[in-house]
């Protein structure tokens, strides 16, 4: 299984990335990357599109571990290399769980050790 950075599926959503219906179920995301497309739909129809969209993508639970991962990923990266509370939150779900990160934004999660691709 891969996690699925929003950026990813911001294009995937936009068209500039086609990913095939029989690859999303070896593919996550977690709630926050959930909440920040959602807040980019555009109108009721685009909302609606875009859910359904989000809807063939299994969904990671976030947890106590993962919140106390990503407090510590914080404590250690918030002032130094400018880590936002989604992307602590992001990358402690791919350490929790294992998982490498599918992300265009490469220079947010460099400094960790998660596998991008």
């Amino acid at each position: 299984m891969i996690f699925v950075d929003t950026c990813i599926l911001i294009d995937h959503i936009n068209g500039k990335i086609a990913i095939h219906d029989h690859d999303k179920p070896q593919m996550a995301i977690n709630s926050i990357v959930e909440n920040e497309i959602i807040v980019g739909a555009k109108d009721k129809r685009d909302l609606a599109t875009t859910n359904k969209i989000l809807s063939d993508f299994p969904l990671l639970d976030l947890d106590q571990d993962i919140m106390n991962t990503s407090t510590v990923l914080l404590n250690r990266y918030a002032l130094s290399h400018g880590m936002s509370i989604y992307d602590a939150i992001i990358a402690a779900t791919c350490i929790v769980y294992d998982l490498p990160l599918w992300t265009h934004n490469k220079k947010d999660f460099r400094f960790l050790d998660i596998e991008l691709v």
